[in-house]
């Protein structure tokens, strides 16, 4: 039997595939320090897992609207107006299974053949992906390390065509960790809103900031920026829900919310009922597990880049936000993924080639992990590479 075309052409995600290898090592009682998977390593605060099974309980265990339930449309709305200054109706919003399935549909509903998508590099692995799916053409803008990974004003004008439908923004980012400032993405804006490019703003990771920066959602720069972007955001990473499987996005009209409500009424149908109740309990319980989570983030990734610009060969940018540190590995005269492989094999520590990303010349480490595991595998790698 043959496999469609469109899936011929999909890869596999290096991040899923070297994490499960790096399990699969533990498992046969070998060592392994993993700086792999984007999840947090800190369980789901008890409220939400409460939430959880106060609802399995009573019974709350049917299907509910497809696109989520009203009170947890609700409070979405009402944590982008607290959080975002953005004002949205339930009805703009849809509750689907994860970010990442959030993402998916929008590119489905927006993308015709052909259609052209611009996604900065480095870029989260999927968006490629999931733009080809949907029968558009990833268009990659290249940013500078030394811009800290961000894009330029000039350089996205260079990239845009008529051609092109839609620009990927992901602040704070996956693989580097940079956040946007308001100037610069009013830079993004002027050429966006002049061209009336669609903006998909990726907002996952927005509570996880440091160093007294702050998070701003394209959609709050003003009425052009709020009618030409979706914004996506979830529970997964900000309270350590990742299998839990609940994302969510706001669409800027309902005619668009609407057309993905329909793409998910045919597809997955509504999320998981009591998984939406936990999410409930999560937008808006108690935000202090956040708080504690951050705090603990900052101290792992002030040890790790410290330690990381001591390594020999190798180097790193001050990630902003998120939990990942996007290591220059060029002075090894390696490969992303020679390196991976060869640092797994030999030192038993299991890092992200930056191949994948749009950057073979860098891997990507996650400290979404214990300082003691962190100490333990930046001790092999400086061990590991003195010895290449």
């Amino acid at each position: 039997m043959k496999i469609s075309k469109r899936l011929k052409e999909v890869k596999e995600s290096p991040t899923l595939a070297i994490t499960a290898r790096a399990k699969e090592m533990r498992q046969k009682g070998e060592d392994v320090v993993s700086f792999g998977a984007g999840e947090p390593d800190f369980d789901t605060p008890a409220p939400i897992k409460s939430a959880a099974i106060k609802a399995i309980e009573s019974g709350f265990t049917k299907y509910t609207p497809s696109s989520g339930i009203p009170e947890l449309k609700k409070a979405v709305s009402e944590k982008f107006q607290r959080d975002n200054g953005l004002v949205y109706e339930p009805g703009q919003i849809i509750v689907s299974c994860g970010a990442k399935h959030s993402l998916y549909n929008i590119f489905q509903v927006i993308c015709d053949e052909g259609d052209e998508v611009i996604i900065p590099s480095p870029y989260w692995v999927s968006y490629i992906e999931m733009v080809r799916l949907a029968g558009g053409v990833p268009v990659i803008a290249k940013t500078e390390q030394k811009d800290e990974f961000k894009l330029k004003k000039d350089r996205l004008k260079e990239v845009i065509t008529d051609r092109t439908v839609a620009f990927v923004l992901n602040s704070p980012s996956n693989p580097t960790g940079s956040v946007y400032s308001r100037s610069e993405l009013e830079g993004i804006a002027e050429v966006l809103i002049n061209k009336k490019v669609a903006v998909i703003s990726d907002e996952i990771y927005e509570k996880l900031i440091y160093d007294g920066e702050r998070h701003i959602s394209f959609a709050s720069l003003g009425k052009e920026a709020y009618d030409l972007t979706f914004v996506v955001n979830g529970v997964s990473k900000t309270y350590a829900m990742t299998g839990w499987r609940i994302g969510y996005l706001a669409a800027p009209s309902r005619e668009l919310s609407s057309a993905i409500g329909r793409l998910q009424d045919h597809s997955t149908s509504n999320p998981t009922s009591f998984a939406q109740k936990a999410a409930l309990e999560a937008v808006k319980g108690d935000q202090g597990c956040v708080e504690k989570m951050v705090s603990e983030f900052r101290t792992r990734r002030d040890y790790m880049v410290q330690k990381v610009n001591e390594i020999k060969g190798i180097s790193c940018v001050n990630p902003k936000g998120a939990f990942y540190v996007f290591c220059d590995i060029s002075g090894t005269k390696m490969g992303s993924f020679e390196f991976a492989k060869r640092l797994l094999d030999e030192a038993k520590v299991a890092v992200i080639p930056g191949e994948p990303f749009g950057w073979d010349t860098h891997i990507r480490l996650s400290f979404a992990t214990g300082i003691e595991d962190i100490k333990k595998g930046l001790g092999r790698i400086a061990e590991w590479v003195k010895g290449l």
